[in-house]
């Protein structure tokens, strides 16, 4: 059965202004029930994430400054929202969904976070709308757990994956893949194990081509028996932060493909939803909805 982890601190209300990205994580389940993809013996509530597990990857003085709400105005803005007891909690519970789909995805071959993918969260601080890294957590729990020893982080969403990439720079166990557009955000870009930065308005095709040759090297190469993919949808020509410019067909290709090779190659694999930012919610929620679909009709 494919196991889906939601929570209802994942809808978190922000102040005006602040609550468009928020949006989506209601209204994704309720599609995927609507429809019949999914019932709600799919959905699963993690609950909150344990201090050990998020130790791991975050240093102790991060999480206690954001346990007490204490970060700088600095620290703050580079977030990108307003810092809340309710944000902060609903960032450890998504990281717990994380670390518990990876434990299903180990007995059904997949299953999905609503939420997470939150690839831009460093060791010791947070930026672009992440407080703490869930994949990162999460793959280091199955490292040291022995439950994966060749761990392949494939981040496919608009922004490169810069937090993960730094936080696993020279860790043999976890190999970074970021396809990412080459003019947005991070200014700064950190080196992950493999990076292909695409230009502006990067169309169906020439994105596909890329994505099926490297991702299939990269299997072929490290030979993972674990998988995390970002599946963000701020790939599509319509979203106001992306660039790209990836058609609804385009983006459904992509995870289909991503999917395949998993379900070939026997990687079991979590997916995280990443951003999507389309001025059109509708255009948002369908394009997520695709990754679901697919992995419905791949895997049961």
């Amino acid at each position: 059965m494919l196991k889906i982890a939601w929570n209802k601190s994942y809808r978190h209300p922000l102040p005006e202004g602040h609550r468009f990205p928020m949006e989506k994580y209601d209204l994704i389940p309720e599609q995927l029930m609507y429809e019949g993809t999914i019932n709600p013996s799919n959905i699963f509530d993690p609950g909150p994430a344990d201090e050990e597990d998020i130790l791991r990857v975050h240093d102790s003085d991060y999480l206690e400054k954001l346990k007490k709400g204490d970060l700088s105005v600095q620290e703050i803005r580079r977030i990108g929202f307003p810092l809340s007891t309710g944000l902060i909690s609903r960032e450890i519970c998504i990281t717990r969904g994380t670390i518990q789909c990876a434990l299903y995805a180990l007995e059904s071959g997949i299953s999905f976070n609503v939420a997470g993918g939150t690839h831009h969260a460093y060791r010791d601080r947070g930026e672009g709308f992440c407080l703490l890294n869930d994949i990162a957590v999460a793959a280091s729990f199955l490292a040291e757990k022995g439950l994966a020893s060749k761990i392949l982080i494939v981040d496919l969403d608009v922004h490169q994956g810069n937090g993960t990439a730094k936080i696993f720079e020279g860790y043999d166990q976890v190999i970074t893949f970021s396809m990412h557009g080459e003019n947005n955000y991070p200014l700064y870009k950190e080196r992950s194990f493999r990076d292909i930065a695409l230009p502006d308005g990067t169309t169906d095709n020439f994105y596909l081509e890329k994505l099926d040759h490297h991702l299939n090297e990269l299997v072929d190469i490290c030979e993972p028996d674990f998988l995390f993919y970002q599946a963000g949808v701020d790939v599509l020509a319509s979203d106001k932060l992306g660039r790209l410019g990836l058609t609804g067909e385009g983006c459904a290709e992509r995870d289909r493909m991503v999917l395949n090779v998993c379900k070939k190659n026997r990687i079991p694999a979590v997916v995280v939803m990443g951003g999507g930012y389309s001025d059109n919610i509708g255009s948002i929620i369908e394009a997520h909805a695709n990754t679901f679909r697919q992995a419905s009709e791949i895997y049961f």
